[in-house]
């Protein structure tokens, strides 16, 4: 590796592991910084790393291996993006080097995977930061930020609906079996759980879900099985600190106006957004009318249409992060407990029970 310091004010070189449809919105919003580059690509699907050096455009290197990838020394970063199921050995990998690496959510399918990504990752200097691009949304950061300035008293309620459409195509198919992806409520609903978190302030301590299967991929057949994920659920949860969380997840109901809606209510005021959207709106009790805060996306994100913008926006925090040796903004401990409030929601509907977080002994 070709440490970022030692190269002064030269782009940031990245390697992108797995080039199906996130590794190329990563590809195509690095291509548009200034200060970075992606300079190799490694996916086993070869019509994958063909569309995806074409998406760079710029000459790069492209590996069947993503070992050979990380044996080159001009590297400072690594993309993982690759099927959720890969991730626990792929990381198991990457954090043996010096390079600092974005892995996209979830950051590993199960509890377990990210303990030990968690433990390998507390042993190295590198920064490891997981891929909750959510946070990034201009109107999700702008929400953010206006909770941060006590407008809404002490918060006590958030509320997420996502109804959207269903999971796309992806190669192989891998995306509909729930052993592939961890589950629709870990593979989608990590970044609503992620969300949910940072509002609250506080690690959750239980969890109660009800969802099922009952529209989506009933009539698809792969090797003669039938898809298992959930494609519908509510899910309430329970925080430390006395928050209460509610997502409502559709995934057969892309003909709404919003794909997603927040709420977040404290006992001063309440805050709204929306996705699609450019304002946070302000509403204080006992007090009439509401009030409007602009969240325009930045005229300089190129691709809008790639979740708001939010994955080239975090991109360029992750780019600060690494020259300026901060911190990640979005750890390996928030990359866990997205997992574990999923995890939690699915055995939640299987057992028909409200779970317990201190069930899963994480020790933290």
């Amino acid at each position: 590796m070709t440490t970022t310091s030692s190269r002064g004010t030269e782009p940031v070189r990245y390697g992108i592991i797995g080039s199906g449809m996130m590794g190329c919105e990563h590809i195509l919003d690095i291509a548009k910084i200034d200060n970075a580059e992606v300079v190799a690509l490694s996916d086993p699907v070869q019509s994958s790393l063909d569309f995806a050096a074409a998406c760079a455009g710029r000459p790069v290197d492209t590996y069947h291996d993503h070992r050979v990838l990380l044996e080159r020394d001009d590297l400072d970063a690594v993309v993982i993006a690759s099927p959720n199921f890969t991730h626990a050995a792929l990381l198991a990998d990457v954090l043996a080097t010096d390079l600092a690496v974005m892995v996209e959510k979830p950051m590993c399918t199960t509890v377990a995977d990210c303990l030990d990504v968690r433990q390998r990752a507390a042993d190295r200097d590198a920064m490891t930061w997981v891929g909750l691009e959510y946070r990034f949304i201009p109107v999700v950061s702008t929400l953010l930020e206006q909770l941060r300035t006590g407008v809404c008293g002490t918060t006590r309620m958030v509320s997420i609906r996502e109804h959207r459409f269903p999971f796309l195509v992806k190669v192989g198919d891998w995306n509909r079996f729930s052993e592939n992806t961890g589950g629709t409520l870990v593979e989608k609903c990590c970044h609503f759980f992620d969300l949910m978190r940072l509002v609250a302030g506080a690690e959750p301590t239980r969890v109660f879900a009800s969802g099922g299967q009952d529209v989506n991929h009933l009539d698809e057949v792969y090797d003669g099985r039938v898809p298992d994920i959930l494609d519908n659920a509510f899910v309430v949860v329970d925080f430390a600190n006395g928050v209460r969380g509610a997502l409502d997840l559709s995934m057969f109901a892309e003909g709404g106006r919003f794909e997603q809606e927040i709420t977040v209510v404290g006992d001063k005021a309440k805050l709204e957004t929306t996705f699609p959207g450019n304002s946070v709106f302000v509403g204080h009790r006992h007090q009439p009318g509401v009030a409007e805060v602009d969240a325009p996306t930045p005229a300089d994100v190129p691709y809008p249409e790639f979740h708001g913008g939010s994955s080239y926006l975090e991109h360029l925090r992750f780019i600060e992060c690494l020259r300026t040796g901060l911190p990640a903004e979005v750890t390996v401990d928030d990359g866990l407990w997205s997992v574990v409030m999923g995890a939690a929601a699915h055995r939640s509907i299987d057992e028909g029970r409200v779970v317990h977080i201190a069930e899963y002994e994480l020790g933290l």
